[in-house]
């Protein structure tokens, strides 16, 4: 099969269209002709050998953690799904690949009216903002800030921050997005110096829960803003959460997480905006447009 590997840590280039093997399917497993597969920063960091889990990879790596295609074969024991079955998923590497093989308890049924695009992105950012938001313990009535609002994370943690019953949502967001920020329901605010007292003004008392996934200078914003700094945290900002006294968390994804979000989207409580799809042969220019940060909506791989 075609996959987009990378043979060595390295810079973007460093991911080529490359033959593989197609994967075998094993007991409690699915293979899943993928359709999209979506892309996300922690790609680009597995990509350059920038996260300690990518250390114990085996070359050639294939990239990726979320897809949306159709089931190719079911192992023994999987009794939920058949071939022939549509749906999106999420695994730990080998998305951008034409077939990918996942345990059946990472995959659920994709919705008839969800175009393919939107579901090949769905599943890694919906769940890492619905695991943030759960442990900011966002409940209605909050003030939320969510820093970095306008990227695949950012737009879903306003619209479940609102779902889930936010009285205000404040982003933080570079100009040219605010108008996008405004229309998924957060009241826009623009980084840089003066990042705290901007946000004061909108929140003179002060926010309630605070989601970082812009970097060190948005955090330290966050916990100066919030008003308990225990409901702060942040997706990228690991050794400066430590220095500010932030508690660690962890979460996993799972197919009931990511069912409550599908319904969302079918609700029409939850949309995804798709910036930039690339076909299987450009993963490298898919990376690089990631990688340029302050980027709106999704970015997302044409696989088949």
């Amino acid at each position: 099969m075609r996959a987009a590997a990378t043979s060595s840590f390295g810079p973007p280039e460093t991911l080529r269209l490359t033959e593989v093997a197609k994967p075998l399917v094993g007991t409690g497993r699915v293979r899943v002709r993928v359709r999209v597969a979506g892309v996300q920063p922690v790609d680009c960091k597995v990509r350059a050998g920038g996260t300690p889990f990518a250390r114990s990879v085996t070359f050639p790596l294939i990239p990726g953690n979320e897809f949306a295609g159709v089931v190719d074969g079911v192992g023994e024991g999987v009794t939920d799904f058949s071939a022939g079955d549509e749906v999106l998923g999420f695994g730990l590497f080998g998305c951008y690949a034409e077939y990918v093989v996942v345990p059946a308890d990472q995959i659920v049924s994709k919705p008839p009216s969800m175009p393919w695009e939107i579901a090949g992105g769905f599943s890694g950012n919906g769940q890492g903002a619905h695991m943030a938001l759960r442990e900011m313990k966002v409940c209605p009535g909050d003030t939320v800030l969510i820093n970095a609002a306008a990227g695949g994370l950012g737009t879903f943690a306003v619209q479940l921050a609102r779902a889930w019953g936010a009285e205000k949502v404040i982003g933080t967001a570079s100009e040219a997005n605010h108008g996008y920020l405004r229309a998924l329901g957060a009241v826009p605010v623009t980084y840089g110096e003066g990042l705290a007292e901007r946000i004061r003004a909108l929140a003179p008392e002060g926010v309630d829960a605070a989601l970082d996934a812009a970097g060190e200078e948005a955090l330290r914003a966050s916990v100066e803003v919030t008003k308990d700094k225990d409901r702060v945290v942040t997706m990228v900002s690991f050794a400066a959460a430590q220095e500010l006294g932030l508690p660690d968390w962890s979460a996993t994804r799972s197919a009931a997480r990511l069912v409550e979000l599908v319904k969302l989207y079918e609700e029409g409580a939850l949309t995804l905006h798709i910036r930039a799809a690339y076909p299987l042969e450009r993963a490298a220019d898919a990376h690089r447009d990631v990688g340029n940060g302050h980027g709106r909506g999704k970015v997302v791989i044409m696989v088949g």
